[in-house]
């Protein structure tokens, strides 16, 4: 029989753990159904694993499958250097929202070097969908402004707590050899403006490819 468990507190249990960034965590039915993670290269993706398992049981005497853990591994090593000067980034210039009714349209414009380009997305006037659309227009200023910019969508954008801390998360897919699905996972603390940090979240799980491009 599994006891009530409140996953905001699992969460935060988790986030301080050792290489762990962020964590999110769904239950159903009273049992934990996803936990997704977001941790540094120091460990084995199989070790963090364990960690969380073993977290999930002493502290909660919660057991917690394996297979519904998924680990996102961001290394400082495959991120571009410092000495990196040759590699131009978009910067954020502008946000902004056009209500229509029961449409709104975002807008995302991007600088690089002189040029300026404006990405939108369209969608339904809620609370709910205003990050996922802004995760949207900004990937559609991206492609405008990197002319050799390969398929890509937005798989998901959230808002999880960290600590004390509000982070967003912007998760990226595209396609890769044979059939398979590449995922890139940008994050970045919200200052209070979490429109603001998606775009930053969305342009962060973008760098190493952005990287290569504007060299």
């Amino acid at each position: 029989m599994y006891m009530a468990l409140n996953t905001h507190e699992l969460e935060e249990s988790i986030s301080r753990l050792d290489s762990v960034d962020a964590a999110r965590v769904i239950a159903d039915s009273g049992r934990i159904a996803e936990v997704h993670i977001i941790a540094g290269g120091e460990k084995p993706a199989k070790q963090v694993v364990r960690d969380v398992q073993s977290l999930a049981m002493a502290r909660y005497g919660t057991q917690i499958d394996r297979r519904v853990i998924s680990v996102v591994q961001i290394t400082a090593d495959k991120l571009p250097g410092a000495d990196d000067t040759t590699v131009a980034r978009a910067a954020i210039v502008d946000l902004a929202e056009e209500p229509a009714g029961t449409r709104t349209t975002l807008k995302v414009r991007l600088r690089l070097g002189n040029e300026e380009h404006t990405g939108s997305a369209v969608g339904p006037a809620v609370a709910s969908a205003r990050l996922r659309l802004i995760g949207e227009a900004t990937i559609d200023a991206v492609e405008q402004t990197y002319d050799d910019m390969p398929p890509i969508a937005l798989d998901a954008v959230s808002v999880m707590p960290v600590g004390a801390q509000r982070v967003v998360a912007a998760v990226i897919v595209s396609a890769g050899l044979g059939g398979r699905e590449d995922l890139s996972v940008g994050s970045t603390l919200s200052d209070g403006d979490d429109g603001v940090a998606a775009v930053r979240a969305v342009l962060d799980a973008l760098n190493r490819r952005l990287a290569k491009l504007g060299k």
